[in-house]
């Protein structure tokens, strides 16, 4: 198990954690929560030696292997395929020393070597790392492609991968969702519920939370909080915690009577009756978020649109693609004010295609599209973090955009993004991910869009962050469409789904636990009708071939044990029969036989008579073995 004993620990002395003690059982899996700079990596970085304890104790069994998603990926030459492969230390070790065994002909040592080779699962590791990749979002024709050929995310995937497959007793998983779509996420989700490591993550997505884990581990004002089950549980505690206390009491009030607002005004207009009480549910569900999160630093609204024309926008029968490649086509689509729309599919259905063309940064390859004069769209995607100018802080970003507006109105609209004080006016360039991603938001929004095209918002955002922009979406009058691996964000900002497939954007009649069901029926489909690929022909030779080297060095085994049988009883049956011989002589009992040597010899004889009758029921056996071991060709 893992063991802390009044454990403190500190990063650039500032303390984290004071006097923690709990235990976490093999098998567990935690997740591990708490505000951002609470300690979280920091206590990650104390199981690779990268951190160490200011006081106390964190103990694991010696013998666990760790895995943990490596943070950077060089660009290196090797297939991607061989990169997971080499996660997995005792099966490359082994691999290495076959070769060796092979050269040297050492037949005892190979077989040794498969039936090690075959327990560990080895004859299977290519089709388990491309179950892995697929799962992922690789295709086939990634798997050997070099690892510098993909992008940064993808690397990240990749590390993802490799952790993933190799046989840990204990993964570490930091915000293993970001870089991933819908689709790997829901896969993510069930290998991790399937695996039997212990499993500590770090995640920002509560309805993967609630999914994966068993225990939440959470780090508040110092202390290590150990609570039993999901993340909604550990929120539904710690409202209560937080009801005790008057102030904090009427602000959660506020809020629920906010949100309360938000669920009548759902109700009065739901059409679908099957997604209208998902996000009903999901909506009051709510009120326990808001009392959770009501001492968040985050408080913010969009800004109200200038104009709201009806429609904002028309797509008619367009179609859209990269070069001579069509991604989508025959697509009708109109955007009105107060619509709110998720787009699910597959990853490279074509889901940021179609934000893309909605922003007017792909063109149409056929059809027509009408913007409203007044149309203002705000899109947001990853890139975004890109324009930001690292050499300016971010008031200075919101200057540019606004130079005459007093400073004050701008450190106060900061402040809501949690960019207050200093933070207002520190540089860009060392800000992390989830800061970035706040600043570009804060931007976004400052622009008071009437159109909000949303690609993967969340990512790098933590909890707090993510229910602030949840609330504020809630409120917005203007159209949304987003695209999220958070669930939880889909189903209570979104009124309608549309599934993005087969180059077609049509409506989903269903919710999310729909679209889960049609993903598992879609792979299951594919896997039936998908022909035996050249690896896994390649593979299948392999392993047969590695079979066959198993029994080949068992037969080898058994023929050498047979023949060091024969020749030693060849020498035992020859003693004893001079020993017979003698023994036979009556001279042997006479008056003046030596007794001492008589003795001697009867002992001997009987000892013989013993050991050749014990190596011919084994000579037996083994003949036995390799009858019935099959034959193959050497």
């Amino acid at each position: 198990m893992i063991s802390l004993r009044q454990l403190s620990f500190s990063r650039a002395g500032r303390p984290l954690v004071v006097d923690a003690s709990l235990q976490l059982h093999p098998g567990w899996r935690v997740g591990l929560v708490g505000a951002n700079g609470s300690g979280k990596s920091s206590f990650f970085a104390l199981f690779g030696s990268e951190l160490h304890a200011e006081a106390g104790s964190l103990d694991w069994p010696a013998s666990w292997q760790i895995a943990r998603v490596a943070q950077e990926t060089p660009a290196l030459p090797i297939p991607a395929l061989e990169f997971v492969l080499d996660g997995d230390d005792e099966l490359r070790t082994i691999e290495r020393d076959l070769v060796a065994a092979e050269a040297a002909h050492d037949g005892e040592r190979i077989g040794t070597l498969h039936a090690r080779y075959g327990e560990i699962g080895g004859y299977a590791a290519k089709a388990r790392v491309a179950e892995v990749l697929h799962g992922l979002g690789f295709v086939d024709a990634d798997f050997q492609r070099p690892v510098a050929y993909f992008s940064g995310g993808w690397r990240v995937r990749l590390n993802l991968a490799r952790a993933l497959f190799c046989r840990a007793d204990l993964l570490l998983l930091d915000e293993p969702t970001n870089h991933l779509d819908l689709d790997a996420v829901l896969w993510l989700e069930e290998w991790l519920k399937n695996s039997r490591a212990t499993l500590l993550l770090i995640s920002h997505d509560r309805d993967f939370l609630d999914s994966v884990v068993g225990h939440i581990l959470a780090i508040e004002q110092q202390k290590l909080t150990l609570t039993s089950g999901g993340y909604s549980d550990y929120e539904k505690m710690r409202a209560l915690r937080l009801a005790a206390q008057q102030a904090t009491f009427e602000a959660q009030q506020r809020q629920i009577a906010h949100l309360q607002r938000f669920i009548d005004r759902f109700k009065a207009k739901a059409t679908k009756a099957r997604q209208a009480q998902s996000r009903v549910k999901a909506l009051e569900r709510m009120e326990t978020v808001a009392a959770a999160h009501v001492d968040s630093p985050f408080h913010f609204s969009l800004l109200e649109p200038v104009a709201l024309p009806d429609p904002l926008l028309v797509i008619d029968n367009a179609a859209a693609g990269y070069g001579d490649k069509a991604v989508l086509a025959n697509l009708f689509l109109t955007l009105r004010p107060g619509q709110r729309i998720g787009l699910l599919g597959r990853n490279g259905a074509g889901k940021s295609t179609l934000i893309k063309l909605l922003a007017n940064i792909l063109g149409l390859q056929g059809g027509e599209r009408k913007e409203a004069k007044a149309l203002n769209v705000g899109y947001f995607a990853q890139h975004q973090l890109e324009q930001l100018r690292p050499d300016e802080s971010p008031l200075q970003h919101l200057l540019r955009l606004e130079p005459t507006t007093p400073e004050q109105d701008h450190r106060n609209y900061l402040g809501g993004f949690g960019f207050g004080g200093d933070m207002a006016t520190r540089q860009v360039a060392p800000f992390s991910g989830g800061e970035k991603s706040r600043l570009a938001l804060a931007l976004l929004i400052r622009t008071r869009p009437n159109l909000l095209l949303l690609d993967e918002p969340t990512n790098h955002l933590d909890l707090e962050m993510r229910e602030a922009l949840n609330f504020a979406l809630q409120e917005f009058d203007g159209g949304v469409v987003l695209v999220s691996h958070d669930r939880h964000l889909l189903r209570t900002c979104t009124d309608e789904l549309l599934l993005v497939a087969d180059s077609r954007v049509a409506p989903f009649d269903g919710d999310l636990d729909d679209y889960a069901a049609w993903l598992a029926a879609q792979r299951a489909q594919q896997r039936q009708t998908e022909p035996e690929s050249k690896a896994e022909r390649k593979q299948a030779r392999a392993e047969q071939a590695a079979t066959r080297q198993v029994l080949l060095a068992q037969r080898r085994k058994l023929q050498k044990e047979i023949d060091r049988l024969e020749h030693q009883l060849a020498d035992w049956h020859k003693e004893k029969n001079a020993l017979d011989a003698q023994l036979a002589d009556p001279a042997c009992y006479g008056a003046d036989a030596d007794r001492n040597a008589l003795e001697t010899m009867l002992k001997r004889q009987a000892g013989l008579a013993t050991e050749i009758e014990n190596a011919e029921e084994h000579w037996l056996q083994a003949h036995e073995t390799l009858e019935a071991c099959p034959a193959t060709s050497d």
